[in-house]
């Protein structure tokens, strides 16, 4: 039954490790693609010294961590607190209402989202009309010519997309959880919320320590699709991330060992990140992930 998962796995993550040598050399297209890949002349590091370098890395790379780490602030504990309310439902038709609509925005394209997004924070959007409505501004706000406001709109992007799909794995936990615990806890007199404080969450403390040391580990991965849809020349100079910035120079300016270099300082990092965390993690608890 594993079978396919790994045959998977090998195609589309492991054969196509040896494009991570294309950031070391000097890579020009032409002729087959395997003669001219492996007799590019070899550089070395010099494009990861061109992105170190280059006045782009400051500002990529804040923008990037600052998407991330406010997404990461944002959607991390959504999926939790989505997942606790919706175990303390008992009317089980609502719960399963509200479990399918909080699951459909995963399935939604980011082209289609960012179209909402960009009709809803319009000038002319409802986001604008209700606060004029209710008198908290008198011009409409202007979220998309305003790159202080571009960090905010995309992390809650990312929460109202996945926030539902993420909390399948909460809610699967807690079903695991022995309901003589919660039980015991009644009779010790323990309100609704004292249950949850003191025997869901521990119970939950193992996942909420592994999604977390993975969740640190794709916090270079700021997203492509929301950032390119969403970003405009107003606001590049807050939008444009790691992957978005090798979209740009490694496909579209044709500078293809640059961008395998950068993308390939991304996963180094990201690597550094999970190992880190996971020792963290297992020195504070017995909770890590390897």
């Amino acid at each position: 039954m594993a079978l396919p998962a790994i045959i998977w796995v090998f195609i589309f993550s492991y054969a196509p490790m040896y494009g991570l040598y294309m950031g070391f050399v000097d890579y020009k297209p032409g002729g087959p693609f395997f003669s001219s890949f492996f007799t590019s002349e070899f550089v070395g590091f010099k494009w990861f010294s061109y992105f170190f370098e280059s006045g782009d890395f400051f500002r990529i790379m804040r923008n990037t961590l600052a998407t991330s780490f406010l997404s990461l602030i944002i959607s991390f504990p959504a999926p939790l607190i989505l997942a606790i309310a919706i175990n303390e439902v008992n009317n089980r038709y609502f719960k399963k209402t509200v479990q399918t609509v909080s699951y459909l925005p995963h399935f939604i394209s980011w082209v289609i989202v960012a179209n909402i997004f960009l009709t809803l924070l319009s000038a002319e959007g409802l986001v604008n009309n209700i606060l004029q409505g209710l008198h908290l501004i008198d011009e409409p706000i202007l979220f998309f010519q305003e790159g202080k406001n571009f960090w905010g709109i995309i992390a809650s992007a990312n929460t109202w997309k996945d926030m539902g799909f993420n909390s399948i794995i909460y809610l699967a936990a807690i079903a695991g959880i022995n309901p003589n615990m919660y039980e015991a806890a009644k009779v010790d007199g323990a309100n609704r919320f004292q249950q949850i404080l003191y025997v869901t969450l521990p119970a939950l403390k193992p996942t909420i320590v592994i999604l977390l040391i993975l969740a640190l580990g794709g916090i270079l991965n700021a997203g492509f699709d929301q950032q390119y849809l969403m970003q405009n020349d107003m606001v590049l100079e807050y939008s444009d991330v790691i992957d978005t910035y090798t979209y740009r120079y490694g496909l579209q300016n044709g500078m293809f060992s640059y961008g395998a270099a950068v993308g390939f300082f991304k996963s180094i990092v990201a690597f550094i990140l999970v190992v880190t965390a996971n020792r963290v993690a297992k020195k504070i608890g017995d909770n890590s992930l390897f």
